[in-house]
């Protein structure tokens, strides 16, 4: 049996990079941005078939929002992998409201670069209903990668505080408009992964609830890299000054929402 010609290099289906532009609005809480790997076996498979942490799964979420797009995105356009670059994170309890939290998603290797981006989409908001939200799909070059990530924009963010004590409601409502420079060390939370040093940052008070059973409501407006839910407690004087000490009683953060992204876009 004779063996097939091979095809010219021009008949073959070119592998290439398709970098798709959008932005997220997170609905569940939970749900980490890109993949959650295990700390301990960092997700090498050798490794976390006997790792406890993880129980051999080597991560500590089924899904991410990278992983949700991805399952649908790098099949369609018959690519190898993806790579998801995202405007900043928030953190696994935080929701991304608004207009949603800009990325881009890299599909490396696609074979289908020119596929239908509205078929992609449809195919997204069906699955994915309820979890997350996106909006239409744009091809866009690579430059729009560092754009995002490296872009400094402020955020608005809604909190529910948790008071250890009663505050005066003219207390909070004296804050409203006010803005803070604050001097934040590095969160414990996140210090075995980040340089223990004091950033700068500004915080303005936007609206304050009224007091009710032990908590009241904030909306904040803050620069890039603030921790808030560390701005709320004071973290025992890592961030100072904070809302505990603004409103001289010990306070928690409850639950934290982003609401906006400002962006110029």
């Amino acid at each position: 049996m004779s063996t097939p010609a091979p095809q010219p290099d021009g008949d073959r289906p070119q592998k290439v990079k398709v970098y798709l532009e959008s932005r997220y609005r997170k609905l569940e809480r939970g749900l980490p941005q890109t993949i959650f790997y295990c700390p301990v076996c960092k997700g090498d498979r050798r490794r976390a078939r006997m790792c406890k942490r993880c129980d051999g799964f080597g991560k500590l979420t089924k899904d991410s929002v990278q992983e949700l797009i991805g399952r649908k995105a790098v099949p369609y356009l018959r690519g190898k992998l993806g790579k998801f670059h995202g405007a900043g994170r928030e953190d696994i309890d935080v929701l991304m409201l608004g207009r949603g939290r800009p990325f881009v998603f890299e599909v490396v290797g696609a074979r289908k670069p020119d596929a239908d981006l509205i078929v992609l989409d449809e195919m997204i908001r069906e699955k994915l209903a309820g979890r997350i939200e996106l909006e239409p799909f744009v091809r866009v070059e690579r430059s729009r990668v560092p754009f995002w990530k490296e872009g400094k924009f402020d955020k608005v963010y809604r909190a529910d505080v948790g008071l250890e004590g009663e505050v005066p409601a003219d207390v909070g409502r004296e804050l409203v408009g006010k803005s803070f420079d604050i001097v934040q060390r590095t969160p414990s939370r996140v210090v075995h992964r980040r340089a223990d040093i004091e950033r700068q940052r500004r915080v303005t008070v936007l609206d304050v609830g009224a007091f009710e059973n032990g908590s009241f409501q904030i909306e904040l407006r803050c620069m890039h890299g603030t921790y808030v839910k560390e701005w709320i407690s004071g973290e025992d004087g890592r961030t100072e000054p904070s809302l505990a000490s603004l409103l001289g009683i010990r306070s928690r953060c409850l639950i934290l929402d982003v609401l906006e992204i400002l962006t110029d876009e």
